[in-house]
């Protein structure tokens, strides 16, 4: 780093304590605080997406600029990394800069320190009425369909996408007349390689699943070091349920359907970037 760009980080640094100290910060409704989580959330997960991960970002011209859409991806990794990798990508690559709205399940806002810190970086509760309110405010907003059965499922299930739910996604992007862009994510399947589901040790903590990995819990904390995979993440071309024949937020039957071609999008993209990327680790397929 030369001397330009550390005068230029302390320079911001201290105007972002300025700013916290006489409270010019705006905090919307459902508790995003953009200032916080851009200045002190994004750098420590910028370490990992640049220097750990190498993550490579593509398909970003189909995230429009402005305006209401709803990226829909895979989800995996025993701990969701991948919701802050793509949340992190879109922030610092995007042409605008967008802020990802992110749905999250009831776990993350009832985990002390988690859920206040989820809020503050704009997460909020997977369920239509907070999804239709964003979408219908602009926002970019992301889901994770397959939910915890994606992010606990064993590593010899890897990259085989689990169930996408009943297609409420899909219901709350018809009603508000947003764009689904399907979103493919390779590499976090390997960050955590779980071997095993310790279901007594899940029931009794609470938790959908306890994870045993090579590393963990054997290693203690040093198991809970992600390995350093090779990331992709792709955005498709968007999706317009609206535009689709018999296309009915109430009809079970047509939000099946587009949930089905959304979620095959995923699974074939997903088989090209394995071949694309060869080994998860080390140097790139020739």
């Amino acid at each position: 780093m030369d001397e330009q760009q550390w005068e230029q980080r302390v320079t911001g640094a201290l105007a972002f304590m300025r700013r916290r100290l006489t409270g010019e910060y705006d905090i919307d409704e459902i508790g995003y605080d953009e200032d916080l989580t851009r200045n002190l959330v994004a750098p420590p997960l910028r370490l990992l997406y640049e220097k750990w991960f190498n993550v490579q970002l593509r398909g970003l011209e189909h995230v429009p600029s402005d305006g209401a859409a709803l990226i829909v991806a895979n989800h995996s990794g025993v701990i969701p990394l991948d919701g802050a990798m793509l949340t992190l990508g879109l922030m610092d690559h995007h042409p605008a800069r967008r802020a990802l709205r992110m749905l999250a399940g009831d776990l993350v806002f009832q985990t002390p320190f988690i859920g206040e810190l989820a809020r503050k970086a704009g997460f909020t509760l997977a369920c239509p009425p907070d999804a239709e309110r964003l979408l219908r405010s602009g926002e970019l907003v992301g889901v994770f369909p397959e939910g915890y059965k994606g992010i606990g499922k064993n590593h010899h299930d890897r990259y085989r996408l689990q169930r996408f739910g009943r297609g409420g996604f899909v219901a709350s992007a018809l009603r508000t007349g947003a764009p689904i862009i399907p979103c493919s994510i390779v590499g976090a399947e390997e960050i955590y390689p779980m071997v095993a589901d310790a279901k007594p040790i899940a029931r009794l903590l609470g938790l959908p699943y306890f994870p045993i990995t090579p590393m963990f819990p054997w290693l203690g904390p040093l198991g809970l070091i992600p390995l350093p995979s090779r990331w992709i993440i792709e955005f498709g071309a968007p999706i317009e349920p609206q535009a689709q024949e018999h296309a009915d937020p109430d009809d079970p039957l047509a939000l099946l359907n587009i949930t089905d071609q959304v979620r095959e999008t995923i699974q074939a993209t997903l088989y090209r970037l394995l071949t694309e990327r060869g080994s998860a680790f080390g140097a790139p397929k020739a």
